[in-house]
């Protein structure tokens, strides 16, 4: 499972380059307000945006691990108190059968 995770990230890595490679020179032009006008990088621009795009569903997943963790320890608590108020069971000697007897 870790190589096709390494095997994913270099792809990405590499799409990002070869993207990065043939668009490297082009610019893209935002306005800002009426009189405010900026020049990007589309590159940078476009790795910027995906990276924005990616911070709420990361934010949205780490609370949910936080989450989830915190309702497991909180299982975990109420489960060695349980354990630890339940009585043990007593166990009762059991009472010896007669033997049966041999005839010839």
């Amino acid at each position: 499972m870790r190589f096709l995770k390494v095997l994913f990230w270099l792809l990405l890595g590499g799409l990002v380059a070869a993207f990065v490679i043939y668009n490297g020179d082009e610019t893209v032009t935002i306005r800002l307000s009426t009189s405010l006008v900026a020049d990007f990088s589309l590159p940078l621009l476009l790795i910027l945006v995906f990276l924005l795009g990616l911070l709420p569903s990361t934010l949205a997943y780490q609370a949910m691990r936080w989450r989830t963790r915190q309702r497991i320890a909180g299982l975990e608590r109420a489960l060695a108190d349980l354990r630890a108020v339940a009585p043990s069971p007593i166990v009762e000697p059991v009472a010896e059968l007669p033997a049966p007897e041999l005839r010839a």
